[in-house]
């Protein structure tokens, strides 16, 4: 694709889709997904789709978009969105190689790894869908009001352990287990008491569980943003705890 249409692409997608200020004033209430609606393997995004940060069809999604609304949902900062974004994109099916459907991440190995917490491995022919008995395990180790780092590596270590012990085919590359590390980095940041470790538990359970940010129960976007050198700070601690 020449450097001019791939511009006039990108201009254009910028122009029909609204600011980070914009879609802040925008109606944001959680509305379920329709059964044409697209939804991803990761609840951060399915979350966001459902409240309107991202398109609710989970459709065509550019990277400008996903920056935005992530940006806009829950403050997460550009650098570390992009890095989701550059891998979604190579998975996409939408015809334009600048988008991309949040169906598109259902691909084993894109950004879908075995020993989810909330889904099954694709072994058992559903990596997607949300899966109450192994979210319900995962949760079993969150009995305080609060979800510690510790607590958090450790159920994240059994989670994979328990599939490892399910799953005959079982596999995680080096960038699985990071990618795994990250998913439980940030829902301990987006979903912290200001702490930036520490989860709420019932905020995370409606995160997981219904795929809405849990405003209604208290939580607020994270006043300060979410780069990629806090995130990686977590993982570094998560690997520690998990040992």
């Amino acid at each position: 694709m020449k450097i001019t249409l791939w511009t006039a692409c990108l201009l254009s997608s910028v122009a029909a889709y609204p600011s980070v200020q914009e879609r802040q004033t925008e109606d944001h209430s959680w509305r379920a997904p329709s059964a044409t609606d697209r939804r991803a393997p990761c609840p951060m995004l399915n979350t966001l789709a459902n409240h309107g940060y991202l398109p609710r069809n989970g459709a065509d999604i550019s990277m400008d978009i996903l920056v935005a609304g992530l940006k806009a949902g829950v403050n997460l900062g550009a650098d570390a969105t992009k890095l989701v974004g550059a891998t979604a994109l190579k998975g996409s099916t939408t015809g334009n190689a600048s988008t991309f459907h949040l169906t598109d991440l259902n691909k084993h190995g894109l950004i879908e790894h075995d020993g989810s917490l909330s889904r099954a491995d694709i072994f058992s022919g559903d990596n997607h869908s949300f899966n109450a008995t192994i979210w319900a395990s995962t949760a079993s180790h969150f009995t305080s009001p609060t979800i510690s780092l510790a607590t958090a590596a450790k159920a994240r270590k059994a989670r994979l352990a328990a599939a490892q012990a399910a799953n005959p085919q079982f596999n995680m590359s080096d960038g699985d287990k990071q990618a795994s590390m990250i998913e439980t980095a940030l829902y301990l940041n987006v979903m912290s008491n200001e702490t930036g470790v520490t989860a709420v538990t019932a905020w995370v359970q409606k995160l997981f569980t219904q795929e809405r940010l849990p405003i209604e129960e208290g939580w607020k976007r994270p006043k300060g943003e979410i780069g990629v050198p806090t995130i990686l700070g977590l993982v570094g601690l998560i690997g520690v705890a998990g040992i």
